[in-house]
């Protein structure tokens, strides 16, 4: 591998001093943690779906799946809060008022996404869900282009966002017996999606007000907090407690925590799209993982529809200003 040397003349800080271009923003390491956060997440859908099993958690105990994310992700949080802690991270706002902005990013990236999520998740197969989920990338390059001016929407953005929508309206292909759309499931997985890609777009602006691995744990912890004391409220808990379950919460809390700090800390140093390309493996990850795991039937309009979307990123980013 090349390294890039930086100096003055081309955005460096020392005249005639190289530096190193940091770690976050090579091209090898960026794709190694981008590949990383984008596998994780795709074992996201199983380990869910498996949890609800062994915690006896049925689809209509809405309040029960709550509890089981709010927990997830306020551990989460508290993990990384507490390593920022030990690595001597600054906690300190910028300003007073980027409070505002953290209560507005932990409702996008965690609270009202993951409410989605797994309401959704407990109505729709994992693998259906996976691949659907695959419009939050296709959400997010829109936006990115409408609200940043480095974004600009390029023909082949266009291309591509057109066979990733195509892949996403193959799922109802076939008879309804191998899936339809439903609005608790696929709605919600929408929802869901929507969200990611808002709360991806704030994550830019995020590193302006906070240090971001510290920022990462606060929307964690907080969003959390706004999922679990509602469902506490409300009287739900867990219906059964078992080792299983323990174990499956505790990957799940694993996954949040590796997954966003790695994303959040790259969207905050590479162009969207550049780190988007990777989220390609999501869909296929989890419709794998969901079909070995759970014993879901495999249907052709699976391979369809993930062939579609991952298509339709690679063609996305396949672009020189990424």
């Amino acid at each position: 591998m090349q390294t890039k040397i930086i100096t003055r003349e081309n955005g460096g800080v020392g005249e005639g001093r190289p530096s190193v271009l940091p770690l976050f923003q090579r091209p090898v390491w960026v794709a190694c943690f981008a590949m990383t956060a984008a596998v994780v997440w795709g074992w996201a859908y199983p380990l869910i779906k498996l949890g609800f099993e062994y915690l006896a958690i049925t689809p209509e105990m809405t309040g029960n799946k709550i509890l089981f994310a709010g927990l997830r992700f306020t551990m989460s949080g508290l993990i990384i809060l507490a390593m920022a802690k030990a690595m001597g991270r600054p906690f300190a706002m910028r300003k007073g008022g980027d409070w505002w902005f953290m209560l507005v990013f932990a409702l996008m990236n965690t609270t009202f996404h993951y409410a989605a999520f797994y309401i959704g998740l407990s109505h729709s197969a994992g693998a259906r869900a996976a691949i659907l989920n695959s419009l939050s990338v296709f959400s997010l390059v829109i936006m990115a282009c409408i609200f940043f001016k480095s974004d600009r929407l390029t023909a082949g953005k266009i291309l591509g966002c057109g066979i990733g929508f195509a892949g996403i309206l193959a799922l109802n292909l076939g008879g309804e017996e191998s899936g339809r759309f439903t609005l608790l499931g696929d709605g919600m997985i929408i929802v869901n999606a929507l969200c990611s890609a808002v709360a991806s777009l704030l994550t830019r602006s995020l590193v302006k007000r906070v240090d971001v691995f510290v920022g990462t744990g606060y929307s964690l912890a907080l969003g959390g907090l706004l999922l679990l004391v509602p469902s506490l409220l409300l009287g739900a808990t867990l219906p059964q407690v078992n080792w299983q379950g323990m174990v499956i919460l505790a990957l799940l809390v694993g996954i949040s925590a590796l997954g966003f700090v790695l994303y959040n800390k790259l969207l905050t140093c590479n162009p969207v799209g550049k780190v988007a390309i990777y989220n390609s493996l999501i869909p296929v990850v989890g419709a794998l993982t969901s079909c070995l795991c759970l014993d879901e039937e495999f249907y052709w309009k699976y391979v369809v529809a993930a062939a579609l979307a991952t298509a339709g990123i690679y063609i996305i980013n396949k672009q020189k200003n990424g």
